[in-house]
This record gives C-alpha cells, structure tokens and sequence, in this order.
C-alpha cells in the first residue's frame, strides 16, 4: 500500500471510531417559525438613538403602489437590484431619541387600535410595542410623541383598541395641516382607504387633544429636534433634523417609500399620496439636500434599521445602508 492509500485508511478508521459517528447524522431540530425581537441602538453625538420594528409591511404587486409608472421598468429595477419583481415589501423602522433629558418617539407603527382594519396590511405589523420593551424602553418612560403625519403605520398604536393612551405620559407633536385633514370627515372621499385612515387617525388622536404640540418648519420641538416640511405625502407631512455634538441626523419618514423605486426614478408618484407632483418635487428637491449636507438618514420604510445615507447616482440617487454596531457600549 502506497503512502496516499495508507494516510486515507488510517482517517476513516480514525473517524469511525468517533463517539456518535457509528450512525448516520439526522437533522432533528424543527424549525423555529419565530420572529426575533428587533431594536438596534446607536449614539449620535450626546444623544442615545435606538429603533425598534414594528414589522414588515408587505404592499404586494408593486404596480398598483406606483400606479403612473411603467410596469416593465418597476420589474426591471426590482430585478437589478436583486428583489422580487413580484412583491414589494416595506420595514417600519420606529425611531427612539433619548436626549439625556427627554424620551422621544418618532411614530409609532400600526399598532392595534382599529381591529380588523389595523391588518390591512397583514398580521406581521403591530409589533412596535413589545420591541419597545424588549429595548428596555416602557411606553410610560415616553415624554413626548414625534409625528411625521397621521397615516395608519404611523400613527394607529397611539391608543389600543379600547381607545385607552399607549403613552400616558406623552404629549404628541403634530403639523395641525395634518391634523386637520386627517380628523376632518369631510376627507372621506377619493380612493377607499380614506375613511379608515381618517376614522384610524381621529380614534388615536382625539385622547391626546390636551397634549398636543404644534410643529412649525424650522422651529425645534425640543432641544436638538427640528421640523423640515416636507407636504405632498400628506398635506403636512413633516422630517425632521436630530443635532447633537455638531451630527445631524434626518428623520425622514416617508420622504421615499422604497429605497430603489423612489430613489433611483424621485420624480415617479406613490398611491398613498395626498398630492402624489407635490410629493414628487418635495422629494427630489429634499435628497438633493441629503446629498449637499452628507447628513446621516434614518428612514422610516427603507431596509432595516434604515439608517445610512443618500447619495448621487448619475441623475438620480442611491441608498448606502450604514454598517451595524453591534459592539457594547458604556
């Protein structure tokens, strides 16, 4: 026997002799079927940043969600950039800032205060609260309720189905555009997701009518947080800029709802847009902004957590996600 022959012998008798390798190997173990708890944490400058998900939000065919823009191309984009042409899906990346001082909610997912209605978009949304906790964060430690506008997925788990406060300490910011329109009965006309929106939002806002905040372009909510309007999404949807330590941080919400569709083509029109033009050149004009200032981004419906950054992409833009730290901190 040659040196090769005697060498693989001598392994496979070593092996066999292994405690467990006298019987075939079986893969016993079910399948988990579970969902993780999903919060990711971050400092921005003095500040302590934490998202937590409230689930993904499927749209399905993405054709009828961009309803003016080429079925043919809508694949062609999804392909490229290697997503299902078939199915489009959006995260809800809920942001929490504590300034040291104060603890701020950015929006507060779908939540389950309309029953039936709250799934329209399926079981997998609603799980903004229970990520809360498991990040270590009790709603009654939330002072103050950031909305960016009062569409379902952002505004809906401000109160349970009971119509009981989520936040009983919170106050909750808002433009009073939105609050206007989105509590205003009148509105119940055009496409049919208007009258469970506006029944949705005028359920969660109505506990709070005490406690409200006004927001104003340009002016700080708190110290640090400053409101940039952004209408066309909804007639007063808001971003907003999070300063601290020289950083700057934009919140943009729903800006763009797709971090490939509305980026690479900004001037195409989304279906949930109150005035889908104005919303098209308020996000053109904003991302070139994002791209000028080389701020930091945190976006609401981009891949998880949403953070990263806006850049130019010929006539166009792309979306740089930022690497995760997952390293502790003190």
């Amino acid at each position: 026997m040659d040196r090769r022959s005697l060498f693989q012998a001598s392994a496979g008798l070593a092996m066999l002799s292994l405690p467990g390798l006298s019987r075939p190997a079986s893969a016993g173990a079910p399948f988990r079927n579970d969902v993780p708890p999903a919060w990711y944490r971050f400092r921005h400058g003095e500040f302590e940043a934490t998202v937590v998900s409230d689930g993904r939000l499927p749209l399905g065919q993405p054709e009828p969600a961009f309803p003016a823009s080429p079925p043919a191309e809508i694949k062609a984009l999804l392909n490229s950039n290697f997503l299902p042409p078939d199915s489009a899906t959006l995260e809800q990346n809920v942001l929490v800032i504590n300034t040291g001082r104060q603890l701020v909610l950015f929006d507060t997912g779908m939540g389950d205060s309309m029953g039936a209605d709250g799934r329209m978009f399926g079981p997998g949304t609603g799980r903004m609260l229970a990520n809360l906790r498991r990040a270590g964060i009790e709603p009654e430690q939330i002072d103050l309720v950031v909305l960016s506008h009062a569409h379902c997925d952002h505004c809906w788990a401000l109160v349970n189905e009971a119509g009981e406060r989520n936040f009983p300490n919170a106050q909750v910011a808002i433009s009073e555009a939105d609050l206007r329109y989105w509590t205003d009965s009148n509105n119940k006309r055009g496409p049919a997701f208007m009258t469970s929106f506006i029944d949705g939002a005028t359920k969660n806002l109505a506990p709070y009518r005490d406690r409200m905040v006004m927001v104003r372009d340009g002016a700080e909510v708190v110290p640090g947080i400053t409101a940039i309007a952004a209408p066309g999404h909804t007639v007063g949807h808001t971003c907003y800029a999070i300063t601290s330590d020289g950083r700057t941080l934009v919140y943009t919400a729903d800006l763009a709802h797709h971090h490939v569709l509305l980026l690479q083509r900004p001037a195409w029109e989304f279906s949930f847009d109150t005035d889908p033009k104005q919303s098209a050149q308020t996000r053109s004009r904003m991302l070139q902004r994002l791209v000028s200032d080389r701020h930091s981004v945190l976006s609401y419906h981009f891949p998880w957590p949403g953070l990263g950054h806006v850049v130019a992409a010929g006539e166009a833009y792309a979306w740089l996600p930022e690497p995760m730290d997952l390293t502790a901190r003190s």
